[in-house]
């Protein structure tokens, strides 16, 4: 895998192998030294153009327990709040020898440009760009569905047969779109759940279903329900008539909470905003993921960089013998 730009053109068994390398990455993580040498003498740079706690610090992680050189590069306080461009930027990391760039960027399909334009060599992970697409939110929200679902006997499993309901401002979210597309790869039937004014203008291609009663959704006791942000940095105008209107409409609440089935689990990629879209009471559920997603995104994101710089064959999962490497899994850093 050369580059990690979107979910909508990853292939199901690259999807699947990433997935299953982030088991054998988890699995470390227990142990009394973390650190793998995996990716010693790279370099990473996190080429951040938007704010982002969960995300940056993910990727920092990630990359530091893999053993690679880690560059934070902000745009705020740099030469881009002077007016670089984002190819001089890029020839800059170049020049420094970047390995990988992972790229959060305001503008959709910057991470792309930055992949194909030859500026730069280092492969190119996308941490968000735009309205367009959060590609590694997309593997953990997935990851995570999975171990819940059916935990240690999960690799090699596609998430065939789930039912996922994601309720909220889907026509700002780049991570409804990744999930949209990577979750049905995977098999899921996903049902859109959001106010007519926060679905985007066209969606007949998509692989969803669309509703605008999130009562209705939930009756139908999905597998998963993921709550979106209300992204109000992103509203110029009046999408509901109010955030107490919203909440009552389509908030996941303690009531609507209760209707669902023990196993029905909640989810929220973050930052939340309590007491609009989600409840402290379903947040902090034992139905609840939140920090796993954010435990489980830095094993992902660490089988993303091994699959772009240790030169892991993409290819179908099978089972045990996915493994990664593992003479070396297994040493760690000594």
């Amino acid at each position: 895998m050369r580059h990690l730009l979107d979910t909508r053109t990853l292939a199901r068994e690259d999807a699947l192998r990433i997935l299953d390398i982030a088991e054998d990455m988890a699995d470390t993580q227990s142990r009394e030294v973390k650190k793998l040498p995996t990716l010693r003498g790279k370099t990473v740079v996190n080429l951040f153009f938007e704010d982002s706690t969960r995300t940056r610090i993910s990727f920092e992680a990630a990359a530091k327990r893999l053993s690679a050189d880690v560059i934070n590069f902000a745009a705020k306080g740099s030469s881009v709040s002077k007016g670089e461009s984002l190819k001089d930027t890029a020839q800059t990391l170049q020049a420094i020898g970047a390995d990988a760039v992972v790229v959060r960027h305001p503008a959709s399909g910057a991470p792309r440009t930055l992949a194909t334009s030859g500026w730069i060599s280092a492969g190119v992970v996308n941490a968000g760009d735009g309205t367009h697409e959060h590609p590694t939110q997309g593997l953990l929200d997935a990851y995570t569905i999975r171990k819940r679902r059916f935990g240690a006997d999960s690799r090699g499993r596609d998430l065939s047969g789930l039912r996922v309901v994601i309720v909220g401002d889907v026509l700002h979210s780049r991570v409804a779109r990744s999930n949209v597309w990577l979750l049905s790869t995977l098999g899921a039937e996903v049902t859109l759940v959001t106010p007519p004014t926060l679905i985007p203008q066209d969606v007949s291609s998509w692989p969803v279903r669309v509703l605008y009663d999130l009562d209705t959704a939930l009756a139908e006791e999905p597998d998963a329900v993921m709550m979106l942000r209300i992204q109000l940095e992103r509203m110029h105008a009046a999408f509901f008539p109010s955030e107490r209107e919203y909440t009552r409409r389509w908030g996941l609440d303690a009531a609507r909470l209760r209707l669902l089935p023990d196993d029905t689990i909640v989810m929220h990629p973050g930052p939340m905003n309590r007491g609009l879209e989600i409840s402290s009471e379903a947040a902090d559920s034992a139905r609840s993921t939140v920090l796993e997603q954010v435990a489980n995104g830095v094993s992902v994101r660490m089988a993303a960089l091994y699959m772009l710089l240790a030169g892991a064959p993409a290819g179908p999962s099978t089972g045990s013998g996915t493994r990664t490497e593992d003479n070396e899994m297994n040493r760690g850093d000594r």
